[in-house]
């Protein structure tokens, strides 16, 4: 995988909305201004409904916005782009296929030829620890290796941006944390543009450059919070997370209605 100098996302004045019942509809998102920075690391933390998971599909190009733009790299996104990988709370891996298979599978998809094919599969098997799991089976792995699995898929075709939509969450705290660290030794390498989405104000803080949060719905943004918090970055720096003034800072502007939502 190389170094990433492209992946800028802008997304100006974004509004979705949905059907809910005769002539009504239920607004999603309204007037979400917001810029990622090509490698930046953002956090998007809000209650639930807030449109979270909406702003990442919309990002991806696979919801449009009803009104506003988003941009990558200063082109529309008009639809899904291989520039653009998306990593789900349940890793959604074929249950056929093995475990290499299943990476393999886009670079397969993109025509990528097999001596090619193999030696990228085996890189990123390494990258996520996976290597004595390849001939697995997704009914064979853990939870976390399977959630290893499908991000080390979504990095196949080297996205310039890498979408999160509260990957480790379903996971045990041990889990979680080794993968957090995993997610943070591969945009040291790659410097690859994330965007997250968590519930946890430890994991936001943790792992992102600038936390976001979102309002209640319609969601919009709330705050932008760039966090004070150096390179590389330990466990210790996780545990130091969960309190002091940021923290405060991103629960106070949860406000009651998200703060039991996210304040883990």
């Amino acid at each position: 995988m190389t170094d990433r100098v492209s992946g800028r996302i802008e997304l100006d004045d974004i509004r979705v909305a949905f059907p809910a019942g005769r002539a009504e509809r239920l607004v999603a998102l309204d007037g979400v201004d917001l810029a990622v920075e090509a490698g930046e690391i953002v956090a998007l933390i809000g209650p639930n409904g807030s449109g979270k998971s909406t702003l990442l599909r919309v990002i991806a190009g696979l919801l449009g916005p009803e009104r506003g733009t988003v941009t990558l790299d200063g082109a529309p996104v008009m639809g899904p782009s291989a520039r653009v990988g998306l990593v789900f709370q349940e890793p959604r891996l074929l249950p056929w296929r093995t475990t290499a298979a299943n990476v393999a599978y886009p670079l397969e998809l993109a025509g990528v030829a097999r001596a090619v094919r193999d030696a990228k599969v085996a890189a990123l098997l390494d990258t996520v620890g996976l290597t004595r799991a390849a001939a697995q089976v997704p009914s064979q792995l853990s939870g976390g290796m399977r959630q290893r699995a499908a991000l080390a898929r979504t990095l196949a075709l080297e996205p310039a941006v890498l979408l999160l939509d509260e990957p480790f969450s379903a996971l045990d705290e041990l889990t979680r944390e080794r993968l957090n660290l995993e997610l943070l030794a591969i945009h040291a390498r790659t410097a690859t543009t994330i965007v997250v989405v968590t519930h946890s104000v430890q994991e936001a803080i943790f792992l992102a450059d600038r936390v976001v949060v979102l309002s209640e719905r319609p969601g919009r943004v709330a705050a932008d919070i760039p966090i004070d918090l150096p390179r590389p970055r330990s466990l210790v720096d996780l545990d130091a997370a969960a309190v002091g003034e940021t923290a405060r800072l991103i629960r106070e502007h949860l406000g009651a209605g998200g703060a039991g939502e996210a304040a883990a």
